[in-house]
């Protein structure tokens, strides 16, 4: 009778481990019990969040989602919220590079992409610098490399003269090969 029982009792023991691990409740972490591994990847349409840090080639750091690497990089902003980027893959809400560079990523998966002007801000464009009549311009004293805002961002003072200013309309980033360090956080 004893041994009838323990077989009965072996064959439940199986019957439940299998059951668990066919339901996906098992987990599938790193060993601590505190992490899940993503298997999917980043497609077009779907929602992601990443931490970033934009450079050029030089090293110079121009933008990034983290507070410690802004204060080290020597442009961190006390007005704005240091927090991963949220957008929709493949939806042209970012340039085409960044947006390209996610798909195909994992979850906690980190990567270097170089993006060039082409797939970034656009070549450099001379005919973008216009003659900007002072009387238009809401800014007082305009000196050369005065960056001036406006409703599509900023531009930039290139000349003075007692009735024009000239204005540089291309992005600040025209012209640069831009490369970013990314981490997936999530996909939604």
């Amino acid at each position: 009778m004893k041994t009838r029982n323990g077989v009965i009792f072996f064959i439940s023991i199986l019957l439940l481990g299998s059951i668990i691990l066919g339901s996906g409740c098992a987990d599938k972490g790193n060993g601590n019990g505190n992490e899940t591994v993503n298997n999917s990847v980043v497609k077009a349409g779907d929602t992601v969040q990443v931490d970033y840090t934009g450079k050029l080639e030089d090293g110079t750091v121009f933008d990034t989602s983290t507070e410690e690497v802004a204060k080290q990089a020597g442009i961190y902003n006390a007005n704005r919220t240091y927090a991963p980027l949220t957008f929709v893959a493949g939806a042209d809400q970012m340039i085409k590079g960044f947006d390209e560079g996610v798909i195909g990523m994992k979850v906690g998966e980190e990567k270097t992409i170089t993006i060039p002007p082409e797939e970034a801000y656009g070549e450099y464009n001379e005919s973008m610098i216009l003659p900007v009549p002072l009387d238009d311009i809401s800014a007082e004293n305009l000196e050369p490399g005065q960056k001036i805002p406006t409703m599509y961002g900023n531009v930039t003072v290139v000349e003075v003269n007692q009735t024009h200013a000239m204005i540089d309309f291309n992005h600040e980033l025209a012209g640069k090969t831009l490369i970013f360090d990314i981490k997936l956080v999530s996909i939604e």
